[in-house]
C-alpha cells in the first residue's frame, strides 16, 4: 500500500454490507476530467497499473478514482461469498459518491466488464450520471466474465463446480489459488452483454495482447459485433501478455484515454 490511507463506503445493507476501500484524488481544477480505475479479478487498486495511471493523472491534472471490490486488497467481505452482482452494485457506488465531473472508465480484464457493466446500468437507472461517462478503456476485456470462465474449464473443474458448489482454480499469482463457485458462475448469467444488442453511445476503446492466455485475442475482438453501434477500436500488442504493465504497454494505455478525453474536448488541463 501506498503512503496514502483510503476512506471506506458502505455498500448494501443488514448482513450484505460491505466497507469498500477507495483512494480518490480530485482533478486539478474544478470541472476537469477524471477516471476511474476498475481492478482485475484478485488484483488490488495498488497494483503495477493502478500505480501508474496515479503517476500519470497527477501530472495532467485529471482526477483518479480506484477501489477494491469486497474480497479484494482493503474492503472487506469475503472473496469466496462474492458475486459480480456485488462488485457491480460497488462500482456503481464509488461512481456516484467518490466521482466528480466527466469520467473515463478504465477497466482492467474482470474491471473492463464491470466498466461495461457499471455504464449499461447507469444509461438504464441513472441518465443523468451515464452523461458523466466520456468513454471507456479496456485492457484485455473479459466481458462476460463467467462464460468466459466456464468456456475455459477443464470438465474436473466444472463437476466440482456443479457438484460440490466451488473449485480451487491455480494462479500464478497466488500459491493457494482462488475459489471458483456454483454461486458465481450462475449470479453472472444476468451480466451478459452477448445478444442483448446494448449500444455504449461513446467510444469502447481496447488495449489487448496477442499472447494473453487469460482473455484470447479472439474473445476481445468479437466484443466490437457483440456491441450495438461502432464504438470499438482495437490496439493489439503483437508480444504483449495479459497484464500489459510494461512501460510500452503503459504508454499505450495513456495514448489511448487521450484519444478518449480529445474525443470529448476534454483534455488535460
Amino acid at each position: 500500500m501506498t503512503g496514502r490511507e483510503p476512506q471506506f463506503i458502505t455498500v448494501g445493507n443488514g448482513g450484505s454490507a460491505r466497507r469498500i476501500a477507495t483512494l480518490a484524488a480530485p482533478a486539478g481544477e474544478p470541472g476537469a476530467p477524471g477516471l476511474m480505475w476498475l481492478i482485475g479479478l484478485k488484483s488490488d487498486m495498488v497494483s503495477t497499473k493502478a500505480e501508474a495511471l496515479a503517476d500519470w493523472t497527477a501530472k495532467r491534472g485529471l482526477g483518479y478514482t480506484r477501489f477494491d471490490y469486497s474480497g479484494h486488497g482493503r474492503s472487506g467481505g469475503d472473496f469466496e461469498a462474492a458475486t459480480i452482482s456485488d462488485w457491480l452494485e460497488e462500482s456503481e457506488a464509488v461512481f456516484r459518491q467518490s466521482t466528480r465531473g466527466p469520467q473515463v472508465l478504465v477497466g482492467s480484464s474482470t474491471g473492463a466488464h464491470l466498466a461495461l457493466l457499471l455504464l449499461r446500468r447507469l444509461m438504464a437507472a441513472h441518465p443523468e450520471e451515464a452523461q458523466r461517462v466520456l468513454g471507456l478503456v479496456l485492457v484485455a476485456p473479459a466481458w462476460d466474465l463467467t462464460d468466459l470462465m466456464w468456456d475455459q474449464l477443464p470438465e474436473d473443474a466444472r463437476r466440482a463446480i456443479l457438484t460440490d458448489g466451488k473449485w480451487m482454480r491455480p494462479s500464478p499469482y497466488d500459491p493457494i489459488g482462488y475459489p471458483i463457485t456454483r454461486r458465481f458462475i450462475e449470479d453472472g448469467k444476468a451480466h451478459v452483454f452477448k445478444g442483448a444488442h446494448f449500444d455504449p453511445g461513446r467510444p469502447v476503446l481496447v488495449l489487448q495482447g496477442a499472447e494473453d492466455r487469460d482473455v484470447p485475442i479472439a474473445h476481445a475482438r468479437a466484443l466490437a459485433d457483440v456491441l450495438a453501434g461502432d464504438h470499438v477500436r482495437m490496439t493489439e500488442v503483437a508480444d504483449g501478455e495479459h497484464r500489459l504493465s510494461r512501460p510500452q504497454d503503459l504508454d499505450k494505455l495513456y495514448a489511448l484515454i487521450e484519444d478518449v478525453l480529445a474525443a470529448s474536448r476534454l483534455g488535460p488541463v
